[in-house]
């Protein structure tokens, strides 16, 4: 007799059931084409929360100049480092409370409003009116409570997707998703670099009408259709987490920032307490979520080997990307453009348009992927991609510092191919493997794993750029100035600057030497030497070898995060498709868990069937006697 799982992944009506591969939804279900709004709405709300997570990194010369603020001031980096991170931070940290609140209160509520927060800030960023430090501490705050809704977006839109598709279609589904959520990072960094010098303004204002019709087009069109958990919220499990990651991530955006006498800041006492906190509430988390009756973050889903492997390669994938996202900025911005005639102020908006292979290279091989994964699962294209993502970190290594475009322009194509080829296929085993009241909360965990490399990436591609500098930049920027007629000690003063310094007017687009020596010292010159110092030649020639040195060491580290993601993604085991058939006689908080965990973690479930519906789950006790008349 044919079983049919309902679109949603919620329990089935009762009454009869469609034939096995029909595509007639049960009664009380939303109709066939209900997905596919659900799939165009999340997409569009995933794409505007990601393009706000780097549409500022291009525009912020122009978001500063237009507050009146010089971010490479000694006491302003701060405020640089925030502006850069706040956004970040906000969502890697709330999106498992909003996942976990999807689950309880409606998904598609928490999805909803999160629209109407994103959109509101957005407003909010674009009429700012304070000038200087106020003004930058007003785009903080606002970026944070953006940030909120973005977490919100992020949080439920892929619940809400494994909920409408039938297992057979999530990873065409989820890959579309997630194409559009990691597309949207290099998207905005073009519209930064297109908006920013037109009004700085419109870097967030942009975002409104997209979000005005995303906030009214979900009221009125998306629902809840998946299976809801009535529970009370876990306080001290959302407070412990949130403190305990807010910590760790605010420690290792203040160990990239001199300290002392130091070119970093991992030996400032402040640092290295964050970090400790950090720690440490986070094992006082994991403590409280095996003691409370309704826990916020259920450890009992990493017994899931597909689950697990498939977060900690996305892990250490996106720390890759994000890695691989900062690097070509300053090595485009800070040498190669200048370098190619463009100048510094030109060089933010070229920047993003010259790393859109990347882009091209994920809208191609995501959808494909993802469609393929459906079919034929998902090891082997995530595996895959990881091997072939790596191998381009080792081709950027072997490129000259100025390379020649078209082989730049491939690696980036073959790097955007493989980190689609892993993404789609590895959101839809992850979403696949959770049970149905579960998928807000595991959706957020895998966001937060996610943003949370993100901001990582920042402080440890940083940390090792920086390392890399540290050794031969001075040497080189002593000998430089002083072979142009640059005073001694004005030399001596620069090369003794942190390298940060270097990095961070790269990634603005600023002009490093005129920002460095400064009018006084340039004014003393002759006019034809200084106005060589601060030309397009000068500087990206003097620190061409030193940031070859620190590149090498930050795309080994890229390219071993990559082949231990490839190792996960192989160990992830085979096919697996949790069944979304309701139990009966389970207990509220260990049902779930004991449901995904039934089969053998990592082992192959039933393959789906012809209308992409999960196989029948093992073997349960008979039921009392009955015959079909029409069974033979």
């Amino acid at each position: 007799m044919g079983r049919t799982t309902a679109d949603s992944g919620g329990p089935a009506a009762s009454g009869p059931r469609p034939a096995r591969g029909s595509d007639a939804p049960a009664p009380g279900t939303p109709g066939p084409r209900y997905k596919w709004v659900a799939l165009s709405n999340t997409t569009l709300g995933v794409l505007i929360a990601s393009i706000n997570m780097s549409i500022m990194l291009i525009a912020l010369p122009d978001i500063f100049r237009g507050i009146g603020v010089d971010p490479l001031q000694p006491g302003n980096t701060g405020l640089l480092l925030w502006l850069i991170m706040s956004y970040l931070v906000v969502t890697a940290v709330l999106v498992v409370s909003f996942g976990r609140l999807g689950d309880m209160y409606g998904r598609t509520r928490m999805y909803n409003l999160g629209f109407a927060v994103f959109t509101l800030f957005s407003v909010l960023l674009s009429v700012t009116w304070q000038h200087g430090t106020a003004g930058a501490l007003w785009l903080i705050a606002m970026r944070i409570l953006q940030g909120v809704g973005g977490a919100m977006l992020m949080a439920n839109s892929s619940a809400i997707l494994t909920d409408a598709f039938p297992a057979g279609q999530r990873g065409l589904a989820l890959g579309l998703n997630q194409v559009a959520g990691i597309t949207g990072s290099f998207v905005g960094l073009v519209l930064g670099g297109l908006l920013g010098p037109v009004d700085w303004r419109l870097v967030f204002l942009v975002s409104v009408p997209f979000g005005v019709f995303g906030t009214v087009w979900a009221y009125l069109k998306l629902r809840d259709t998946g299976v809801r958990t009535p529970a009370r919220p876990d306080w001290w499990g959302n407070l412990t987490f949130a403190a305990g990651l807010i910590a760790v991530l605010t420690g290792i955006t203040y160990g990239i920032q001199p300290y002392g006498g130091h070119t970093m800041g991992w030996g400032n006492p402040a640092v290295l307490a964050a970090l400790a906190a950090g720690v440490a509430l986070l094992t006082v988390f994991c403590v409280v979520e095996t003691r409370v009756p309704e826990p916020m973050f259920r450890l009992g889903l990493f017994r899931i080997r597909a689950f697990t492997a498939g977060n900690l390669a996305s892990l250490l994938a996106s720390l890759g990307r994000g890695g691989l996202m900062f690097l070509l900025i300053i090595w485009l911005q800070g040498i190669w453009l200048p370098r190619h005639g463009y100048g510094f102020t030109e060089t933010p908006l070229w920047a993003g348009i010259y790393m859109l292979p990347l882009t091209l290279g994920f809208l191609v091989a995501g959808p494909v992927s993802g469609w393929a994964s459906d079919r034929f699962g998902a090891r082997a294209f995530a595996t895959g991609g990881m091997l072939l993502a790596g191998g381009t970190f080792v081709a950027l290594q072997a490129l000259p510092v100025d390379f020649s475009y078209p082989s730049f322009a491939m690696i980036l194509l073959l790097n955007g191919i493989g980190m689609g080829l892993f993404a789609a296929p590895n959101r839809a085993a992850v979403m696949n493997s959770l049970p149905p009241d579960q998928r807000g909360v595991g959706a957020g965990i895998s966001t937060t794993f996610q943003n949370s490399a993100m901001v990582l990436s920042i402080g440890i591609f940083f940390s090792l750029m920086i390392a890399g500098l540290a050794g031969a930049l001075p040497h080189a920027l002593t000998s430089g100035l002083t072979s142009r007629g640059v005073p001694a000690a004005d030399a001596a003063r620069v090369a003794a600057l942190p390298p940060v310094s270097v990095l961070f007017a790269s990634l603005l687009g600023y002009n490093p030497v005129q920002t460095l020596l400064g009018p006084h010292v340039l004014g003393q010159l002759p006019p034809g030497r200084a106005a060589y110092l601060t030309g397009r030649e000068f500087f990206p020639q003097l620190i061409s070898q030193p940031f070859a040195d620190g590149l090498a060491v930050a795309f080994d580290f890229a390219l071993a995060a990559c082949l231990i993601a490839a190792v996960a993604s192989l160990l992830r085991g085979g096919r697996y498709v949790h069944d979304d058939r309701p139990r009966t006689a389970v207990s509220r908080g260990t049902a779930p868990v004991a449901a995904a965990v039934e089969r053998t973690a990592g082992t192959a479930g039933p393959p789906p069937d012809a209308a992409g519906h999960p196989g029948p789950p093992p073997p349960a006790p008979p039921p009392p006697p009955a015959r079909n008349p029409r069974s033979p």
